[in-house]
């Protein structure tokens, strides 16, 4: 029984939470109270985890009605996973956003900051944990809207222009969204995922559900930033604060990916989509765009935090490679590079707020000389770093060992080479800021910088030390992911029939 009601504990605190915080105001027992309260977020889905990884799903019903007919939250292995990552991001995030909104962040906004942070967080949560398709998009609409807040938080008046741009384009895919699954409804009747996956079963080739399907893909694929839908992405991350480039880099567009996941094998079933529609090879010609793109954006870009906003696409862009290749091993690489990517993008973004943090600038000319003046923030920046090009022994090795596995599996060597050369992408975007940490001096009238405060450079080690963990002991990522994609793959259809008889 505690475990069945152990499933809503990750949606429901952070949501009564919120408010509280708003009225604890600016003090420091606001920004307590909100770390504690995602902390045992985290501790919840690490339960959820556990518990999904021993016994497969959890099915707890709303009010008491039981699915289909009420809302039912759904967790298995897949999405236990990836919000195992969003609630651990989170609470290191919050931990490190003391200090660092202190800088970024006027002192009147940052109860508001902690309640956005929250809402975002309840958001994600219940996109990943819900069963229902409209709910889904309740929830995906609380999230953003809060994501719209935390970005224009910033004190650069430029964080304006980047939110209003977010809206825009958040907007049109939550419309394209809601018109798609407005569509399945019209057809079905029904809005429970397992039991549309039951019913659509019925219909052969009906224009009505290729159309939703249609509208939903495209509407997710704003929400992931996937090329050519992804210019919202860059302004975004570059001009919010930098503890919210942090999160959202590691989780919002990371559960977007999970929710197409979601919606090609829970509700629509591979053979459609894949074989009778033809979308892999949409998306790995799109997957295979976005990383040689993107890539070569961020290395000619200036401004460091644009630098991982583009590598950001282009790590998305492996996530969907792997999607694409309909296979136990693609899904699985795509999996765990949802979860190692968080690791790797929230310590890289955790390591330029803190340049920011001494420096005021994020400019690839004021990391000159910083090798020497800030050594445990680029020595945190440069493992990151080296995680994200794909060295051994770190977690981005991890991932792309396992998607090259994945495409060599079916014989795509050229897909394989390319992954490998976009890596040396990496190489070029990493090294240019490495190169002028540690080989360029600093200016000789500037003055002595200071490290980071501890309260900023504790989290960004957390992570620095998970990718290096999870790098060298992959037993837990690897059997969650596989044990998640051979469930999406071999399960979803025994239990759309189960729910429908």
């Amino acid at each position: 029984m505690f475990e069945q009601h152990l499933a809503a504990l990750p949606i429901i605190l952070p949501l009564i939470a919120a408010p509280i915080v708003l009225i604890l105001g600016r003090s420091s027992l606001a920004w307590a109270f909100a770390t504690l309260v995602s902390a045992a977020a985290c501790y919840f889905s690490w339960q959820l985890l556990c518990v999904a990884l021993d016994n497969d799903v959890i099915s707890y019903a709303v009010g008491g009605w039981p699915p289909p007919w009420g809302i039912e939250l759904r967790v298995d292995v897949a999405n236990a996973f990836v919000l195992l990552a969003v609630t651990a991001l989170s609470t290191l995030v919050l931990l490190y956003a003391k200090d660092s909104i202190e800088k970024e962040v006027a002192p009147s906004k940052h109860a508001l900051f902690y309640t956005a942070h929250l809402l975002c967080l309840a958001g994600l949560s219940g996109i990943l944990l819900t069963g229902d398709a409209f709910n889904l998009f309740v929830f995906l609409e609380v999230s953003s809207l809060a994501t719209y807040t935390l970005v224009s938080l910033a004190s650069d008046r430029r964080c304006l222009v980047a939110a209003f741009r977010y809206l825009m384009m958040g907007t049109i895919g939550a419309t394209f969204i809601l018109i798609g699954v407005g569509m399945l409804y019209m057809k079905t009747g029904t809005l429970n995922m397992l039991d549309l996956a039951g019913r659509i079963d019925l219909y052969d080739s009906s224009r009505t559900i290729n159309t939703g399907l249609a509208f939903i893909m495209v509407g997710v694929s704003i929400k992931l930033a996937l090329f050519p839908l992804h210019m919202w992405l860059p302004p975004a991350y570059t001009h919010a604060p930098s503890a919210v480039s942090a999160f959202l880099a590691g989780t919002a567009t990371k559960v977007a990916v999970y929710v197409m996941i979601r919606f090609i094998f829970t509700v629509f079933g591979v053979n459609h989509v894949f074989e009778e529609m033809g979308m892999d090879l949409i998306l790995m010609a799109l997957a295979i765009v976005a990383i040689f793109k993107c890539s070569y954006m961020a290395t000619v870009q200036s401004n460091v935090k644009t630098v991982l906003a583009y590598s950001s696409v282009a790590q998305i862009g492996y996530m969907i490679l792997g999607l694409s290749l309909v296979s136990v091993a693609g899904l699985m690489s795509g999996l765990i590079h949802i979860f190692n990517h968080a690791l790797m993008k929230g310590a890289l973004f955790m390591a330029v707020g803190a340049v920011f943090y001494r420096v005021g600038s994020v400019d690839i000319s004021a990391f000159r000389g910083l090798g020497k003046q800030m050594p445990l923030t680029m020595a945190a920046f440069t493992i990151a770093g080296l995680s994200i090009i794909g060295v051994p022994l770190t977690v981005g090795f991890v991932s792309k060992w396992y998607l090259v596995t994945a495409a060599l599996e079916q014989n795509h060597w050229a897909i394989a080479a390319l992954v490998l050369a976009g890596s040396l992408l990496a190489v070029i975007y990493i090294g240019r800021v490495l190169e002028a940490a540690y080989l360029q001096s600093a200016s000789p009238d500037s003055e002595p910088v200071k490290e980071a405060p501890w309260l900023m450079i504790a989290p960004m080690w957390l992570l620095v030390f998970a990718n290096i963990y999870f790098g060298i002991d992959t037993s837990l990522t690897t059997e969650a992911a596989s044990s998640a994609a051979e469930w999406l793959f071999l399960n979803t259809e025994s239990a759309a029939q189960g729910i429908a008889q």
